[in-house]
C-alpha cells in the first residue's frame, strides 16, 4: 500500500538527511564537497527579489536563494524554489544543441535543494530535488528528477545501517546466483571474471568485496549530478543519477540508480523510450530506441539498440546488442549480437564473439534447477538457429552449424566447425576448419576488431589476434586429442607403442589415412558417434600454424632488436610452455594471475584500482610474455630445445613462415573470390559488372589489398633478417 505523508511546507528542501547519519552536524556536507564554488554566493537583494516576484516566482524563503554577481534575474521565470539552491554566474545568451535554442536561466520549473553551475538553461523541469548541474548545462521537458539520500548511483554498496537485500548485485553466468558479484563505477569484465570464479575461496572472495567497498562512502547524502555540457530533453524520470559531461539523454522514460560516464572525447548518448535502472554505464556508449536494461554494466564504446533487454548481465568494450534478449551472462569485449530472434542466458563468453538470428544459447534447461551454465572461447559464433542447452563449453573461434544440439557439448578444439549429421545421427567436428576454408573471415577477425576499439583509455592490452597464446595453447591441446583419436582407431598391437604414441606416428607420416571412421571421447554427453572429421589436415594445419605464430614473434622482435639480444631470450629459455588466461579480453600467464590472487588475500593489493594497476603492468610486459612464449611454442612444436638452434634452422623456419604467409593471403583470397564465381551468387544480378556496382569488385577489396601489401613487407623484412644472418657466425 502506498503511504503519502503530510509535513509542513516550510520543510521543503530541508532534512534531507536524517538527523543519525548527519555529519558534523551540517545537511550540506558532502553536497559542498561535490559542487566545490560554495564560496562565491551570496543573497539575493532586496531588488533582485523584487523582479523574481513579477516574473511569477515562488520561494518558501528567499535567503535560502542564493547566487552570484553575475545574476540576471529576469532570466528567472515561473519557477519555484525550496530549500537551499544555489545558481551560478548567468549570461545574456542562448545555448543551441542540434538546433535546439535555450535561453539561459531557469523557466517553469520547480527547484528543491539544488546546485547550478554556470549559463545552464532549464526549462520545464516540472520536478528537481536534490541535484547538482554542472556548467552550460541545458534541461528541458522533465517530468521528475529526483535524488534519494541514500543513492549508490549502480554501485553493489550499502549506505549506514542498510539492509543487505537493498545491495545490487549481478547475477552473471548462472541463474541461480551462486557467481553474482556486487557492480562499481570502473568495473572491468577481468575483475567480473576473476570475482565469478574461485567461489570455493572464501577468503578470497571476501577480498573482492572489501576491495570494491574500500572505493565508496557509506554515508547518507550525496546529490545526484548532471556533468557540465551535457543534454538532457523529453524525459520522464531521472533518479539517483550520476552523470558525466558531454552527455546527451533524449525521450527516455526511466533512468534509475545509474552511473552514466561521459567526457568531452567519449561523450555518451542515450534515446528514446529507454528504461536503464541500476547499472554502470561506460564512456562512449550508444544506447537508442526502447531499450530496457537492469541490474547490468555496459563498458565503454558498446551499444545497445532497438529494443535491446540486458539483464543481470556485464557487456565489455566496443560491443554491441540490438533487438534481443540477454539474461544473466558475463562477454567480454568485442561482442555482436544483432538480431531479434537470437537469446543468450546463464553464460561466459570470452569476446570476439557473434551471435547469429535464431541463435538461443543456454535457454533449453536440462535440470530442475536455473543451475546450468555455458563458457566459450574468444570467437565463438554459433549460426544460425543453433540451440544450445547447459552445461556446455567451447575452445576458441568455433563455429556452429544451423541445428539444434540437444546434448552438453565439451568441444577442445580451436576453430573448429560443429555439425550434426542428421541422417546419421552423428556430430561432427572438423578442427582448424577457418583455417582449410575460410580464411578470408578468419584473418579479418584481427583488423576488424582492432579498428572497432574506440576506447580512448587503453590500461588494458585487448587480443585480438587469431594466433595468441590461448589459441595456440588451445591447439596443441587439439592435438593430443586428434592423436589420441586416430591411435585409438588405427591402433597396431604389434608397434609396441601406446595408442597416442602411435596416432603420432601415423600423423607425423607421409601415410594417408584410410577411410576408417576415427570417432571422438568425450565430447558430447550422448550415446551417438562423434566423428572427427579430416584429422590429417587438421593435424597439419595447427602445427604449420603453430609454427607461423612463433616465427611471427620472432620477426617482429628482430625488426626492433638485435640477433644478440634475440639469442638472449633464446638462450634464456628455461621453462615450458605457459598457460595464459584470458581476463576480460586481456591474455595473462598464468603464475603472474597467482601472484596477484595471492596478494589480494594477503593485502598488499588493497582495492580494484591497485589491481587495475597490476593489470597495466601486465600490458606494458605482455609482448615480452607473447615472445617468450612463441619460443616455448616453436621449441615443443619442432621438437628442438631453443639451445639447439643455430642459423640454418632459423633460415628454415623463415623460409616456411613466408611460405605459410603466402598459403594464407591465397586462401584469403580465394575464400573471396568464390562469392564472384558461384553462379547462385550472380544469379540476382543483370550482369557481371551489375554486381561489381552492387558489392564491390574484389580487385578494390580493401581487406585483401591490405593483406596484399602485408606479405609484401614480411617478405621484405624477412630477407632483411635471412641476409642479416648470413653475417652471423
Amino acid at each position: 500500500m502506498s503511504k503519502i505523508i503530510k509535513e509542513k511546507l516550510e520543510d521543503l528542501g530541508y532534512n534531507f538527511i536524517p538527523k543519525a547519519y548527519l555529519q558534523n552536524d551540517d545537511e550540506y556536507y558532502f553536497r559542498n564537497q561535490q559542487f566545490g564554488d560554495a564560496g562565491k554566493f551570496r543573497n539575493l537583494t532586496s531588488e533582485e527579489i523584487r523582479i523574481l516576484i513579477k516574473n511569477d516566482n515562488y520561494s518558501n524563503n528567499w535567503d535560502n536563494v542564493l547566487v552570484t554577481d553575475k545574476f540576471i534575474p529576469e532570466q528567472v521565470q515561473h519557477s519555484k524554489f525550496y530549500g537551499l539552491v544555489r545558481i551560478g554566474d548567468m549570461e545574456d545568451v542562448y545555448l543551441d544543441f542540434r538546433d535546439l535554442r535555450l535561453p539561459c536561466g531557469i523557466y517553469h520549473s520547480t527547484i528543491i535543494s539544488s546546485d547550478f553551475g554556470s549559463t545552464v538553461a532549464v526549462h520545464n523541469v516540472r520536478y528537481m530535488a536534490h541535484f547538482i548541474i554542472g556548467d552550460e548545462v541545458m534541461l528541458a521537458n522533465i517530468n521528475e528528477m529526483v535524488t534519494s539520500s541514500t543513492a549508490k548511483f549502480g554501485n553493489g554498496i550499502l549506505k549506514t545501517d542498510d539492509v543487505e537485500e537493498r545491495r545490487i548485485r549481478l547475477e552473471l553466468c548462472n541463474e541461480n546466483g551462486g557467481r553474482s558479484v556486487l557492480p562499481f563505477d570502473g568495473m572491468q569484465a577481468g575483475d567480473v571474471f576473476l570475482w565469478s570464479r574461485h567461489r570455493d575461496d572464501y577468503e578470497l572472495q571476501a577480498r573482492f568485496q572489501e576491495m570494491m567497498e574500500v572505493q565508496f562512502s557509506p554515508h547518507h547524502g550525496f546529490y545526484s549530478e548532471i556533468g557540465a555540457h551535457s543534454v538532457i530533453k523529453n524525459t520522464h524520470i531521472i533518479k539517483d543519477i550520476k552523470m558525466g559531461s558531454y552527455a546527451y539523454v533524449k525521450g527516455v522514460n526511466k533512468l534509475k540508480n545509474l552511473t552514466i560516464n561521459s567526457s568531452a572525447e567519449s561523450f555518451t548518448q542515450i534515446g528514446e523510450g529507454c528504461e536503464l535502472v541500476n547499472g554502470i554505464i561506460g564512456y562512449g556508449c550508444r544506447i537508442f530506441y526502447g531499450v530496457k536494461a537492469v541490474r547490468f554494466i555496459l563498458s565503454s564504446n558498446s551499444q545497445l539498440k532497438y529494443g535491446a533487454r540486458l539483464i543481470n548481465s556485464f557487456l565489455g568494450d566496443n560491443s554491441t546488442i540490438s533487438c534481443c534478449e540477454v539474461l544473466n551472462s558475463l562477454i567480454f569485449p568485442a561482442h555482436e549480437q544483432h538480431h531479434n530472434n537470437s537469446f543468450l542466458c546463464a553464460a561466459l563468453v570470452k569476446g570476439q564473439s557473434n551471435m547469429a538470428a535464431g541463435a538461443t544459447v543456454g535457454s533449453n534447461h536440462n535440470s530442475r534447477a536455473a543451475d546450468g551454465e555455458i563458457i566459450a572461447g574468444r570467437g565463438f559464433w554459433p549460426g544460425l538457429c543453433v540451440s544450445l542447452k547447459h552445461n556446455s563449453r567451447f575452445a576458441s573461434y568455433t563455429l556452429i552449424v544451423k541445428g539444434d544440439f540437444l546434448h552438453e557439448l565439451n568441444i577442445r578444439f580451436p576453430f573448429c566447425l560443429v555439425s550434426n549429421a542428421v541422417e546419421t545421427n552423428q556430430l561432427i567436428i572438423l578442427p582448424a576448419y577457418w583455417f582449410l576454408y575460410n580464411m578470408y573471415a578468419m584473418m579479418r577477425n584481427t583488423s576488424k576488431f582492432e579498428s572497432r576499439d574506440k576506447r580512448k583509455f587503453k590500461n588494458q592490452y585487448i587480443e585480438y589476434d587469431v594466433l595468441a597464446p590461448d589459441t595456440v595453447n588451445e591447439m596443441f591441446d587439439a592435438l593430443a586429442e586428434i592423436e589420441k583419436a586416430v591411435g585409438k582407431a588405427y591402433h597396431d598391437e604389434n608397434a609396441g607403442l601406446d595408442e597416442q604414441s602411435f596416432g603420432r606416428h601415423i600423423l607425423s607420416s607421409d601415410e594417408q589415412l584410410s577411410s576408417k571412421e576415427v570417432l571422438l571421447d568425450n565430447v558430447e554427453f550422448s550415446k551417438r558417434k562423434v566423428v572427427l572429421a579430416k584429422p590429417k589436415e587438421a593435424y597439419v594445419t595447427y602445427q604449420r600454424m603453430i609454427r607461423y605464430y612463433g616465427v611471427m614473434q620472432l620477426t617482429a622482435f628482430l625488426e626492433q632488436h638485435t640477433f644478440d639480444e634475440l639469442y638472449a631470450v633464446v638462450n634464456s629459455f628455461t621453462t615450458p610452455r605457459s598457460q595464459f588466461e584470458n581476463i576480460g579480453g586481456q591474455l595473462v600467464p598464468q603464475e603472474k594471475l597467482d601472484v596477484l590472487l595471492a596478494d589480494i588475500r594477503s593485502r598488499v593489493v588493497i582495492s580494484w584500482k591497485d589491481a587495475h594497476a597490476r593489470y597495466h603492468a601486465w600490458s606494458n610486459l605482455y609482448m615480452e610474455d607473447k615472445l617468450k612464449h612463441a619460443v616455448a611454442a616453436l621449441a615443443e612444436v619442432t621438437n628442438r630445445h631453443p639451445s639447439t638452434w643455430d642459423v640454418q634452422f632459423l633460415k628454415d623456419l623463415l623460409a616456411e613462415a613466408v611460405e605459410t604467409r603466402r598459403w594464407i593471403f591465397s586462401e584469403i583470397e580465394n575464400s573471396r573470390a568464390k562469392d564472384y564465381q558461384n553462379p547462385y551468387k550472380q544469379m540476382v544480378y543483370d550482369s557481371y559488372k551489375e554486381m561489381e556496382e552492387v558489392v564491390g569488385r574484389l580487385e578494390d577489396n580493401d581487406f585483401i589489398n591490405k593483406e596484399r601489401s602485408g606479405l609484401l613487407d614480411f617478405e621484405r623484412s624477412v630477407k632483411k633478417i635471412v641476409d642479416s644472418l648470413s653475417l652471423v657466425r
